[in-house]
């Protein structure tokens, strides 16, 4: 984690001091949740179900991210968090439950006639925006997003440029994407545009990288 990071800043003892171990593990583990992804994109696409987006699936992924790094994988957070550099406050930890509720609902609701990339991009805000989690909020939220759109297409999207990793690499714009998201939300009209054109790019670049493997072009 770089110092322009904007982290998730909850009262919890680390389980790893050792900050080399720490990245060990992370990086283990992020791949391991990309891994998950794509399991589940492939368990509600070859099996042709109709999706549904639950808070089951959110809590395993967040689980698979902070597996040895966290006492609270896999679960809510039990108190108030902050995000740092980030001007939002999240809302109380008792209303965490129900709020995710009512994102997945509104996923599963207007599946069949939102675009991939709006869903992607209100899953990637609002979970941002509820901040679940103790830690790992903006892992998961990647992660589900990536869930999300590659369902919504109907398959795992090729390219290895993929969306979350152009994401990690580069993140002031998703944050900047966020908190533009965030201000418009505080004025009762939330305007997601920024993030879907940033969700949109990245997309296209990840295509794109496909398609020159593909082609053995440069």
């Amino acid at each position: 984690m770089s110092a322009d990071d904007r982290h998730s800043q909850a009262a919890e003892a680390e389980l790893i001091a050792d900050p080399d171990e720490k990245a060990r593990v992370e990086a283990a583990n992020g791949l391991e949740q990309f891994d998950h992804v794509i399991a589940l994109v492939r368990e509600w696409t070859e099996q042709g179900r109709k999706f549904q987006l639950r808070p089951s699936m959110l809590l395993a992924l967040q689980r698979t991210a902070l597996k040895g790094l966290s006492s609270y994988a896999g679960n809510y957070r039990p108190g108030a968090v902050k995000i740092g550099k980030s001007k939002h406050i999240p809302p109380g930890a008792h209303l965490v439950p129900e709020l995710v509720e009512d994102m997945c609902a509104y996923v599963n609701g207007s599946f069949s006639e939102k675009t991939a990339v709006h869903l992607s991009a209100y899953v990637m805000w609002r979970l941002n925006w509820i901040h679940p989690f103790a830690d790992g909020n903006g892992r998961t939220s990647r992660a589900a997003s990536y869930l999300v759109l590659c369902v919504k297409s109907g398959h795992v999207l090729p390219g290895t440029k993929t969306i979350p990793e152009q994401i990690a690499q580069n993140k002031k714009p998703y944050y900047d994407a966020l908190e533009a998201a965030d201000e418009t939300e505080k004025a009762g009209q939330l305007n997601l545009k920024q993030l879907e054109d940033l969700l949109s790019s990245a997309l296209a670049t990840q295509l794109a990288d496909y398609h020159r493997a593909a082609t053995g072009t440069s």
